[in-house]
C-alpha cells in the first residue's frame, strides 16, 4: 500500500469511527470519505464532528458540502493566479506582441 493510500484510509477509519459514535451508519462516513476524496479533507470533516457533535445526517452533509466548496474555490483561485502569472510572465518576457496588447 502507498503512504497516500494508507493516509486516506487511516483517515477514512478515523472518520467512520466518529460517525459510528454519532449513531449514524457506517456507509454515510464511506460516502463522505469518497466525497471529500483527501485525508485532509476528512480530518477536517472528522475535527467538525469531534467538536460539534451533530445530532443528524443533514448537518454532517451540510458541512460535508461546505468543505468540498471550500476545496473547489481554492482550487479555483490557484488556477487563477497560476494563469495570471503565465500572462504576466508573456507579457514581460514580450512573448505578447504589441498588437496582442492592443487588443486588450
Amino acid at each position: 500500500m502507498t503512504d497516500n493510500r494508507r493516509l486516506w484510509t487511516e483517515a477514512k477509519d478515523r472518520l467512520v469511527r466518529a460517525v459510528v459514535s454519532l449513531g449514524f451508519r457506517e456507509e454515510l462516513a464511506e460516502l463522505m470519505a469518497r466525497q471529500l476524496g483527501s485525508p485532509k479533507a476528512i480530518d477536517r470533516m472528522t475535527s467538525y464532528i469531534h467538536q460539534a457533535h451533530p445530532h443528524t445526517e443533514e448537518l454532517l452533509v451540510d458541512e460535508m458540502l461546505a468543505i468540498c466548496a471550500e476545496i473547489d474555490a481554492w482550487r479555483e483561485k490557484k488556477a487563477s493566479q497560476e494563469a495570471q502569472a503565465q500572462y504576466n510572465y508573456m507579457r514581460w518576457s514580450g512573448a505578447l506582441g504589441a498588437e496582442d496588447e492592443d487588443d486588450l
